[in-house]
This record gives C-alpha cells, structure tokens and sequence, in this order.
C-alpha cells in the first residue's frame, strides 16, 4: 500500500507539472457570446469540457464503494462526493449545450464501465486514473479497498483542483469561474478528511 500510494503521488506531481507547462496558446481569451447571451472564453470551455469526464471517473469510484463493507465515515465521504459531482456534471452539460460545444464522453456513458473496458479515457488529465488503478479498485478486498479508494481519491482530488484553480486564472463565464472556486474549496476539505481517515 505505501509504494501504491508513492506512486500515486508521483504521478499525480508529474500530471501537475505538465498542465502547468501546457502550451497557452491552445487556449485564448477572446470573448465568445453563445445564442443565449452567455459571454465565455476558451478556458471555460476546457474547464466544463475536461471537468465533466473527471468528475465523471470520480463517481465511477465512488460506484465501487457499493455492498462493500466500509465504515461509516468513508461510506459518508462517497455519497457526499456522488452529491456534489453529479449535478455539477449537469450544470457544466448545459453550459456546453448552450454554448453549441460538444459534450464529452465519459466512462459512465458505457455498458461497460468497469474493468478494463472504457475506464482509461482522458487519463492525461490531472489526477486521473488508469484503466489498471481502476481494475485494482475494483477487484480489492474490503480491507485493502478502504485505503486504496482513499488515495487514489486524494490524488483524484488534488488534479481536479489544479483544473479548479487554471479555470479561476482563465476562465471568463462568472458561474463558471464560481463553480471552479467552489470545486477548489470542496475537495481542499475532503482531501483533509480523507488523510485524517488514512492516518
């Protein structure tokens, strides 16, 4: 468990360090008006865009929590992430729809989400899983599920608000920039949760 969570750790850095280093111009600010009125930039698109799959790989874990055998305080822990991340998916959803974008797939979009099949999409982006963390999850015990869903949720966590954070810097739609800070402040406390479980 100690190189598992080593590991995830490194990668989780190595992600960072990359979006960190990722070619600005891909994304610009000019100013977009959508039929509605909605006035949004490049960097709001990427967020809503690359957010609802990450979201997305978020929920697909905390499905796994499901007939386990956990404690109370970690069972607590996923339905409060399943609460939060599945209407923020439907908000950013419409965001896309009314600004004409396309709307991303995401693992929970297929039959088969679990495993080896569909669960490796869009791992480039920060605090994702792979398709082999997912099927290791999937397949633990109880015991070593408890403390492995912790971490790699931790190292989910931590992706996302680095995302959270790029969209505060670039982003110009007000609620997507509100959403962003609150996505930021959220996760900062479960992180904190989820290393007080760990310890």
């Amino acid at each position: 468990m100690t190189r598992k969570v080593c590991a995830l750790v490194t990668a989780v850095v190595a992600a960072l360090a990359v979006a960190g280093c990722g070619d600005d111009a891909a994304v610009t600010h000019e100013t977009h008006t959508a039929s509605n009125g909605d006035e949004y930039n490049d960097a709001d698109v990427r967020f809503a865009t690359e957010m609802i799959p990450h979201h997305a790989q978020a929920l697909a874990m905390v499905d796994l929590t499901v007939g386990r055998r956990l404690d109370p305080e970690v069972r607590q822990l996923a339905e409060d992430i399943r609460e939060a991340q599945a209407p923020e998916i439907e908000l950013m959803t419409d965001w896309l729809t009314s600004w004409g974008e396309d709307i991303p797939e995401t693992v929970r979009d297929h039959a088969n989400a679990h495993g080896e099949g569909g669960m490796d999409m869009d791992t480039d982006l920060p605090g994702m899983m792979t398709a082999e963390d997912m099927a290791e999850l999937e397949h633990a015990g109880d015991a070593a599920f408890r403390d492995l869903f912790l971490t790699m949720m931790i190292a989910h966590h931590e992706g996302a608000i680095a995302m959270a954070r790029a969209e505060q810097d670039e982003g110009l739609f007000d609620p997507a920039t509100q959403l962003a800070e609150l996505i930021e402040t959220a996760q900062r406390e479960e992180i904190t949760r989820m290393e007080g479980l760990l310890r």
